[in-house]
């Protein structure tokens, strides 16, 4: 089944974000608590007032959080997603952190982004929006330099242009270790990086468990729609994306999700969800914050 890929505000009209006002709030507070901030001798090429434009961009619209064109960062970008919604102050506090002093810690990990990342991060281009946000290409590229899987056994150490390449790559398996290192966020994952989930029934499946918390899929976008992500192109998962809603009629599934710095709309039969659908990731926060 063919369908034409639309945004789904162009649809449904602009949808707020379900960040916590409380959560988003607290963050913003701590940010403009800091007046100014000074150069910082780790990071000399990031614009500080920039800088702080970015981290307070992602606070107040976290939807707009964007891998960058032709990169790799797409499973640290649907990580984001959801580090910004349940954890805003969090991702505020460590970024400064790791900012002002060239290491921090988030969860059970310690970060100490190489020479090489550092010098890197605020000289990407033509990447498109991210190109002028010096944040996420921090927090970016310190995901892919401290976390390793099967993927980047060939590519370990960055060189200029390997957020294109394997040395950025997110396996399954390696996605949910980042989110259960990094988030207070119990993980459920079901599915792999070459079989699809044993699912009988997939759109119940994800229909109830989306109910409870937030939704990644981990698909074959090659399917989805056109994007390289290497010079490979075969029937494997490739692209996280955050389920946002789904409804069936018949055997027409409806989903909006969020991706590329928003959300989209997409019409697909049950044998075609069941074709992209390599892994299903269900996150809850194991603490409830009080409103």
């Amino acid at each position: 089944m063919e369908t034409n890929i639309a945004r789904a505000s162009d649809i449904f009209g602009t949808k707020k974000d379900t960040i916590k006002a409380s959560a988003r709030q607290h963050a913003m507070a701590f940010v403009q608590k800091i007046d100014t901030l000074a150069k910082s001798s780790f990071w000399p090429n990031i614009k500080p007032k920039t800088f702080l434009e970015n981290i307070k961009l992602n606070i107040n619209k976290p939807l707009s959080i964007y891998e960058g064109v032709s990169t790799n960062f797409c499973g640290y970008a649907a990580l984001s997603y959801i580090l910004l919604h349940d954890e805003p102050l969090l991702y505020a506090k460590f970024m400064i952190e790791l900012y002002e002093h060239g290491e921090a810690i988030m969860g059970k990990t310690s970060f100490r982004p190489s020479s090489e990342i550092k010098q890197a991060v605020g000289t990407m281009k033509f990447k498109g929006k991210l190109d002028i946000r010096p944040a996420d290409q921090m927090w970016f590229l310190s995901l892919a330099d401290h976390f390793k899987g099967y993927l980047n056994l060939f590519d370990k150490h960055y060189d200029a242009g390997d957020e294109d390449k394997l040395w950025a790559s997110v396996n399954y398996a390696k996605f949910n270790r980042m989110l259960r290192e990094l988030l207070d966020e119990k993980v459920d994952a079901i599915g792999s990086d070459l079989i699809h989930p044993a699912i009988s029934d997939l759109y119940e499946y994800i229909n109830s468990m989306m109910k409870t918390g937030t939704m990644v899929l981990y698909i074959n976008n090659t399917f989805l729609y056109k994007k390289t992500h290497s010079a490979l192109k075969l029937a494997v998962p490739t692209h996280y994306i955050i389920l946002q809603e789904i409804s069936k009629v018949d055997d027409t599934i409806t989903i909006v999700y969020w991706d590329y710095g928003g959300r989209s709309l997409r019409q697909l039969t049950t044998k075609f969800l069941q074709r992209i659908t390599y892994g299903i990731t269900h996150c809850t926060k194991k603490m409830n914050d009080v409103e």
